[in-house]
């Protein structure tokens, strides 16, 4: 068995692999290189048959997604860590060390991501991952360095070792049997925010997610779908609903309620900016989340049964939309979060996002 396999997922991604795989081979000894290609039509596997032959190539017929692109990669890989690896993205010189290291220090860690950097903006943080992500109650995403589209400056402000929620999917270390042991990425997603739902299903469980500020990449972001994607948008509002219908223990039917009305704000705001596209969008997540509710109550009931651990007490207790858009907090600091520094020794839970005491919690259960 393989120690660390790094697997990037590549679909007409030629000009990406010409560009950042030559960081990873020389800034990963130790590690196997895999590229999963998704029935690639831009001679991308050609290229690395002529130019990296010490690359192995996963070859699909068809283009199976990032989800279970990745899962069907995974299973044909023996590795004690895979590294999820996006095509799109810039490694450093001695960036794996830092991050195996946070598992060797604890045994409860599943997954673990880097600094994730904007590629073109260096001193930035990227949208997708940042500084490690959390979620709030009613299953919005953010991240320290990134709240929405407000992108913080690296001013050294999170290079700490942290226990956060969940870890970004652009470069991700993950444990092998912990990976297997909630079944991989649910391929109902199909790309887009699959990694908060695997990593809540690791936290269900009992295990740990980390962010290690010591390692380092840039990414350029939106390489497959850009930003301005109405598919990209549809994805993401579907799946952050699946995310919280799945994950979320408790009373689930007014978080959904809340959320169709936020989402439908969300709706008419692109419908008055001119972008009805990705008004209609939306309408199609919430319809998709309802075609697809059966299915999901048997997901829901699944989490429930195999939940070690009540996570709602590690959401953010506030709606990160209404600090967000009207009391104008666009940092992680202005949220009054406390991330504890881990950096000697990551351990238990050090994240006190909920500002109530557990008694109260319990109550209200």
């Amino acid at each position: 068995m393989e120690e660390i396999a790094i697997v990037i997922l590549n679909w007409n991604g030629k000009k990406y692999l010409e560009l950042f795989l030559p960081s990873v081979i020389n800034n990963s000894a130790g590690a196997k290189i895999y590229i999963a290609d998704n029935n690639s039509a831009d001679d991308s596997v050609p290229f690395l048959e002529r130019n990296y032959p010490e690359v192995t190539i996963i070859q699909f017929s068809e283009n199976k997604g990032f989800c279970k692109g990745y899962n069907d990669a995974l299973n044909l890989i023996d590795s004690k860590y895979y590294l999820l690896l996006n095509s799109d993205v810039e490694v450093t010189e001695g960036w794996l060390e830092p991050l195996l290291q946070v598992f060797r220090d604890d045994e409860k860690v599943a997954a673990c991501q880097p600094k994730i950097k904007d590629y073109k903006k260096r001193d930035y943080f990227e949208y997708a991952g940042a500084a490690g992500g959390f979620i709030d109650k009613w299953g919005y995403p953010f991240c320290r360095g990134r709240i929405f589209f407000s992108l913080e400056k690296d001013t050294g402000q999170y290079n700490d070792i942290a226990e956060v929620f969940w870890g970004s999917g652009a470069c991700l270390l993950i444990k092998s049997e912990a990976f297997h042991e909630v079944g991989g990425l649910d391929e109902s997603f199909f790309a887009h925010m699959e990694e908060i739902d695997i990593c809540w299903r690791l936290k269900n469980l009992g295990y740990k997610i980390m962010y290690c500020g010591k390692s380092e990449v840039f990414h350029v972001g939106g390489g497959t779908l850009s930003k301005s994607s109405p598919t990209k948008t549809f994805l993401n509002f579907r799946n952050s609903i699946y995310n919280i219908y799945k994950n979320n223990p408790g009373q689930i039917s007014t978080k959904i309620a809340v959320r169709l009305i936020l989402d439908g704000v969300a709706g008419a705001r692109f419908l008055f900016t001119d972008s009805w596209r990705h008004t209609m969008a939306i309408l199609r997540a919430h319809f998709s989340f309802y075609l697809n509710i059966n299915q999901l109550k048997q997901k829901r009931a699944l989490e429930k049964k195999r939940r070690k651990i009540n996570t709602r007490s590690e959401l953010y207790h506030r709606s990160i939309v209404f600090d967000y858009f009207k009391k104008g907090k666009q940092k992680f600091s202005d949220l009054k979060l406390k991330v504890a520094d881990n950096t000697s020794a990551p351990s238990q839970m050090a994240v006190n996002i909920h500002n109530k005491s557990h008694a109260e919690i319990n109550k209200n259960r």
